[in-house]
């Protein structure tokens, strides 16, 4: 699967799969995470659980990825 399809499927993902899915990236990256990383993470997805109204929709998230990437 290219990484443009991944981006055209991440809208499809449900929110169990997404954060699957950045864990696999996060493993992936040389060293893993670092304990004080990791509790970052947590956080972050605690403050994103308990107010999802500030998240952005998937498709932001693919624009800012392609914009950043020029893909």
């Amino acid at each position: 699967m290219s990484f443009a399809q991944v981006l055209e499927e991440l809208p499809r993902f449900t929110v169990v799969e997404r954060q699957e899915l950045l864990r696999n990236v996060l493993e992936l990256d040389e060293g893993g995470l670092s304990d004080s990383e990791l509790a970052l993470v947590e956080q972050r997805m605690a403050a994103y659980q308990a107010d999802t109204s500030r998240a952005v929709t998937a498709d932001t998230m693919a624009k800012r990825v392609r914009a950043r990437f020029s893909l």
